[in-house]
C-alpha cells in the first residue's frame, strides 16, 4: 500500500487544513491580545485549549472508537469553525480559542486512531510520520503565515482561518465511513469515568506504555511552553518587538521535526524505544545553548536541530501507543489516555508559566525548562534500559 493513496491522502489533506487553521489561529489571537493591551494572557490562551483534552478525556476516545472516525473529525473541525467565528463576532480571545480546543479535544483520539484502521501495524510508523510531516508543514505555513496575516489585519486574518476549516471538514467527507472499532455498550457517565480509570491505569502498569505517556508528555509540555516563550524570548535576545519573527522560529522548529520524523520513519519500529530517546536527550543541551544566543542565524539552526531531535523521538512513541491500544483497548481509548496525560502536562507547563513570568526572565526560564526535561528524559532512560521491555 502506498501511504498517499486513496483514504489516507484524504486523513492528511484534512488534518494539514485543521492544523495550519489551528496554529494561525494561535498567533491571531496572540495578536488580538497584544492589541488589546493584555499580552499577560497569553499563556492562558494555550492553558485553556488545552484544558478540554483533560475535561473530556474520558469520553472522546469512547466517541471516536465507537462512530466512524472521519464523521467524528468533520465534527471536530465544525467546532473549531464556530471558535474562530466566535472572534469575529467580539468574544474574548480566551474563550474563542477554548472553543477550538474542545473541537481538537474531539478531533485528537479519531485523527490518530483512523491510522491503525487503514494500515498495518508494519506500516504505522511510516504513516505516522506523514501524518506528522503534514501536520508539521501546516504548523510552519500556519504560523508563518499567521503571524503575517496577524500584523496585517485580523479580522482578515479570522475571514480566512473561517473558510479553511470549512475546507478542512469537507475534505473529511472523502474518508470512507469506517466501521467503528468498538460500538458503545450504553455505559453510562459513572461506568465511562471508571472504565477510563481503569485504562489510564492498565497503560500505566505496562512499562512501554507508561514510558510513552511519559515521553509524549515531557515532549508536548516543552514544545508548548516554549512556543509561547519566544514571544517573550525574541524581544529580549533578538530586540524585535513584531509578531512575525516569533511565529517564523515557531516555524522553524516544525521544519527540524519533519526532518526527524522521516529519519524516525525511515529507521525506527514502533518497539525501538531506546533508540528514539536518543533524540529525547538532545533536547535539553539544545534548549540551555537557545537560551543565551542572541544571534538570528544561530536561532534558526538551534531550533532546527530541537525540532529534529523531537521528530525522532516523537514518532515512534506514538506508533508504539497506538499498536499497544489496538491490541488491548482500542486505539481511540489508548489515545485518549495519552491525550490526557499531555495536555495536563501541557496545562500545568504554561499555567505556571504564565503565573511566574511577570517576575523571573524568560532566558531564566528556558534555561530551567531545559533541566527539568534533562531530568525526566534521563530517568525514563535509565528505568527503560533497565527493564529491557519486550514489544507488547
Amino acid at each position: 500500500m502506498i501511504l498517499t493513496q486513496g483514504p489516507l491522502l484524504a486523513v492528511y489533506s484534512a488534518q494539514f487544513c485543521s492544523a495550519f487553521a489551528d496554529n494561525a489561529l494561535l498567533i491571531t489571537a496572540i495578536a488580538l491580545l497584544k492589541s488589546m493591551d493584555q499580552s499577560q494572557h497569553i499563556p492562558w490562551l494555550q492553558a485553556l485549549f488545552v484544558l478540554p483534552f483533560v475535561l473530556l478525556a474520558p469520553f472522546v476516545g469512547v466517541f471516536a472508537d465507537s462512530h466512524a472516525k472521519g464523521r467524528v473529525m468533520m465534527l471536530g473541525n465544525g467546532l473549531k469553525l464556530l471558535g474562530a467565528a466566535s472572534l469575529i463576532f467580539d468574544l474574548y480571545p480566551l474563550w474563542g480559542y477554548a472553543l477550538v480546543g474542545i473541537g481538537a479535544a474531539i478531533y485528537s483520539p479519531a485523527k490518530y486512531g483512523i491510522l491503525s484502521q487503514l494500515v498495518s501495524s508494519e506500516r504505522l510508523v511510516k504513516a505516522n510520520a506523514w501524518m506528522e510531516g503534514s501536520t508539521l508543514v501546516a504548523i510552519l505555513l500556519g504560523v508563518v503565515i499567521g503571524g503575517f496575516l496577524a500584523d496585517w489585519s485580523v479580522v482578515a486574518s479570522l475571514w480566512l482561518l473561517m473558510g479553511v476549516y470549512m475546507l478542512a471538514a469537507l475534505l473529511n467527507l472523502g474518508i470512507p465511513k469506517l466501521a467503528a472499532e468498538r460500538p458503545y455498550q450504553g455505559e453510562s457517565l459513572r461506568q465511562l469515568v471508571f472504565s477510563f480509570v481503569q485504562e489510564v491505569s492498565a497503560l500505566w502498569r505496562h512499562p512501554q506504555a507508561r514510558a510513552t505517556l511519559i515521553g509524549t508528555s515531557a515532549f508536548w509540555a516543552t514544545g508548548s511552553t516554549l512556543r509561547l516563550m519566544l514571544f517573550a524570548w525574541v524581544p529580549v535576545a533578538l530586540l524585535v518587538e513584531d509578531n512575525q519573527l516569533p511565529a517564523t522560529l515557531m516555524g522553524m522548529v516544525s521544519i527540524g521535526i519533519m526532518i526527524g520524523a522521516g529519519f524516525a520513519a525511515w529507521r525506527l519500529q514502533h518497539n525501538q524505544l531506546m533508540h528514539a530517546l536518543i533524540g529525547g536527550l538532545l533536547l535539553s543541551p539544545l534548549l540551555f545553548a537557545l537560551a543565551y544566543t542572541n544571534n538570528l542565524l544561530l536561532a534558526v539552526l538551534l531550533l532546527i536541530a530541537i525540532g529534529a531531535a523531537g521528530g525522532w523521538f516523537i514518532v515512534p512513541l506514538n506508533a508504539a501507543l497506538q499498536h499497544h491500544g489496538q491490541a488491548h483497548m482500542g486505539t481511540g481509548r489508548a489515545l485518549a489516555v495519552q491525550n490526557l496525560w499531555e495536555n495536563v502536562a501541557m496545562f500545568v507547563a504554561v499555567s505556571l508559566y504564565g503565573l511566574i513570568i511577570g517576575s523571573v526572565d524568560v532566558i531564566s526560564l528556558i534555561v530551567l525548562l531545559s533541566l527539568l526535561l534533562a531530568a525526566i528524559l534521563i530517568a525514563l532512560t535509565l528505568n527503560l534500559a533497565r527493564k529491557q521491555t519486550t514489544p507488547a
